[in-house]
């Protein structure tokens, strides 16, 4: 059967693909910076990574993708500098940045871990570029 935009069936199987709470885990923060864990489903229409940021650790000004982004903040604490008011970042918090944000990231004393989930991006290839 087709859905709404005339696809046909399910490529996968839904699934657990990770423990939120073992990814939210403290253990090893101190020394962890990056993703700490990815989405590998092949298939997949959305990227999702989770980011762990060590005590006090930071991720410098830069513009966003050209994408909207969602955060879950699932550890710790922090600061998202975004040019206006600055947002606090606590365990819990869900986030929208919109596609093209500029924004940086501080974490707090105890470091900072977040699921980031945004559509995916093409790949790299050579060639001509595909119709939207």
């Amino acid at each position: 059967m087709a859905d709404a935009v005339g696809h046909e069936g399910a490529l996968g199987t839904p699934r657990v693909v990770a423990d939120g709470a073992a990814l939210a885990a403290r253990t090893g923060a101190a020394d962890e910076r990056g993703a700490v864990w990815r989405l590998a489903e092949p298939e997949r229409h959305l990227d999702a990574n989770v980011i762990a940021l060590p005590p006090l650790g930071r991720i410098e000004p830069h513009d966003g993708p050209a994408e909207d982004v969602l955060w879950h903040v699932l550890a710790g604490a922090g600061t998202l500098e975004t040019g206006g008011e600055p947002v606090a970042l606590r365990a819990g918090a869900i986030v929208w940045l919109p596609r093209g944000a500029r924004r940086a990231v501080t974490a707090g004393e105890e470091g900072l871990r977040y699921l980031s989930v945004h559509r995916r991006k093409g790949g790299l290839g050579i060639g001509a570029r595909p119709a939207d």
